[in-house]
């Protein structure tokens, strides 16, 4: 890999770890409008697909999806201000943490509902097909979500129609204090149901910034020439609780340890020393990232409180609502 990709895939990850550190920061300072839900440790799948994707694809993303939002480009400010419920936050405040969307990035919404996101996925990928555009379409799930109706169905409907879409599971073993091998037939509960749509079972390293993108990027563009589908699943792990409102107590203490152990950013960080690159580079990446979330969080308090008729904005699809009434 050159090296200005490889130290864009670095400071992509590291922009990523410092807004969500900040974003936490700012929940236990009662700041944070809801509950949030973090993405630390699983950087490298965001970063490494996002680089692979063209401007104009389309992204998909869970709840968690504040890494995924930052690696496709959207600004920082916007998304803190979301956070925080200000009116200059994406949604002017009215998304929160779990709702961001930013269509100028092809981010098309975080969904709340598990899977919800898996068939509209193909909606977007059926219309760059019928319009030829060679636009692709990514969507994210969490393991759980393998064991939701919407997963079986948008999977047998992309691989009949060929959709131009890659479906990629982020495994990071657990769904809401559920371990997902507990609730599962198989052991890999994407990987291991591909065949059933005519798929090829993809394992990735969802903690190996460069073999996500490896990979990313040969089913992206398979599925830009008309190839049809894919399904990877990238094995990667959550530092945290399902949400700030969970310690995580129930994942046995070795096993956090070794995963933490497996932290993508000092991983790739070493990797890039091996290399050649300099320590002082890599520095400086860090050091502009944290400039950066510190501007965003300051841009974000001083963001105003949303006017209350902004409420009734956004409601239907002709931005109107006192028709209905």
């Amino acid at each position: 890999m050159d090296e200005a990709t490889a130290l864009g895939l670095y400071q992509t990850m590291t922009r990523i770890r410092q807004f969500e550190k900040r974003a936490h920061d700012l929940f236990l300072q009662n700041l944070v409008k809801g509950t949030t839900h973090l993405g630390t440790g699983q950087e490298a799948v965001a970063a490494g697909v996002a680089r692979a994707m063209r401007p104009d694809d389309y992204t998909f993303v869970t709840y968690r999806g504040h890494n995924h939002v930052l690696a496709r480009g959207t600004a920082m400010t916007p998304v803190m201000a979301e956070l925080l419920g200000r009116e200059n936050g994406l949604m002017r405040g009215k998304g929160g943490s779990m709702h961001l969307l930013d269509v100028s990035k092809g981010v098309l919404g975080s969904y709340a509902i598990i899977g919800a996101q898996l068939v509209i996925a193909n909606g977007t990928a059926w219309s760059a097909q019928y319009r030829g555009s060679g636009q692709v379409t990514v969507c994210f799930f969490g393991d759980g979500a393998t064991n939701i109706g919407a997963f079986h169905e948008a999977l047998n409907l992309a691989a009949v129609w060929s959709l131009p879409v890659v479906f990629i599971c982020e495994n990071n073993r657990y769904m809401e204090y559920t371990s997902i091998e507990t609730v599962t037939a198989v052991k890999q509960p994407a990987a291991d149901r591909a065949s059933a749509y005519g798929l090829a079972p993809q394992i990735v390293d969802g903690n190996d910034v460069e073999a996500v993108y490896t990979m990313a990027a040969d089913a992206i563009e398979k599925a830009r020439q008309g190839g049809g589908p894919s399904l990877i699943e990238a094995l990667t792990y959550r530092h945290g609780g399902h949400s700030r409102a969970d310690p995580g107590k129930y994942r046995p203490a070795e096993e956090v340890t070794e995963w933490l152990g497996r932290d993508p950013i000092p991983a790739y960080r070493r990797v890039l020393v091996s290399r050649g690159v300099g320590e002082a580079v890599l520095d400086r990446l860090d050091a502009e990232a944290k400039a950066a979330v510190d501007l965003a969080t300051e841009e974000a308090k001083a963001g105003a409180e949303p006017r209350l008729e902004l409420a009734f904005t956004d409601v239907w699809s002709d931005g109107g609502w006192e028709w209905r009434n």
